[in-house]
This record gives structure tokens, sequence and C-alpha cells, in this order.
């Protein structure tokens, strides 16, 4: 899944136990501007390296992951509990620390000076 958005904070990583890191990326999703919508995204181990050069204010576009699981509390009260896990963040614009590449196209042909062919095809 894909979300653009705009960079609403970035949180330092978080050692949650000796093997296990993980760093939290909030996003600003304006479908509607009126009520932006302000979405919580996590990213872990190796991957909290994505955030690294992400400032407050970048449009990025977010690569995600959808998890979900149940969790079951001393009382046998079942709960759900959903995580949005990153896999990618692109930074979007010419904010990106390098110029917005133009796409590159060949050269139009002139298919009227295209040389008469004796042999016709058969269709």
């Amino acid at each position: 899944m894909e979300i653009k958005g705009k960079v609403h904070e970035v949180s330092e990583v978080m050692n949650v136990t000796d093997t296990f890191r993980k760093r939290e990326l909030v996003v600003e999703f304006a479908e509607n501007p009126q009520y932006p919508e302000y979405v919580k995204f996590e990213a872990i181990q190796d991957r909290v390296s994505l955030m690294d050069n992400l400032k407050v204010g970048d449009d990025v576009e977010v690569a995600f992951n959808l998890k979900g699981r149940p969790w079951t509390d001393k009382s046998g009260k079942k709960q759900y509990f959903n995580t949005l896990q990153v896999w990618k963040v692109t930074v979007l614009g010419a904010d990106a620390g390098a110029p917005a590449q133009t796409p590159q196209f060949a050269a139009p042909v002139d298919i009227s000076a295209a040389p008469e062919a004796d042999d016709d095809l058969p269709f």
C-alpha cells in the first residue's frame, strides 16, 4: 500500500529490547484539506534508517504493509491491533536533495520521410 502526504513528525530510534528497535513516522494525509488525517507508521530493525534524512514538512510517498494481530489480556478479553509497517519512503519534489529529473524520450521520427518499399506487406 502507498500513501502521499507531508512529514509531520519523525521520532528518534527506540531500542525496545537489546535486539529490537523501531522508529515512528507521522504523515499528514490531506485527502480533504479541511480535515487532515495524521497517520502513524512504524519502521523496525534495519528499516529505521529509511527516516534518517526526512525533515518535518517534506512531501513523501510512503510504501507500507498493513499488519494486524489479536492479543488476549489477563482477563481473557481479546483485542486487535493494527500496525502500518514502512518498507520504503520516497521524498517527492525538488526538496528531495536532488533536482527533479526530466524524463528522457526518444526524438520524434518523421515517418513521411521514410523511403518507399517495393514489397508490400500482405496485410
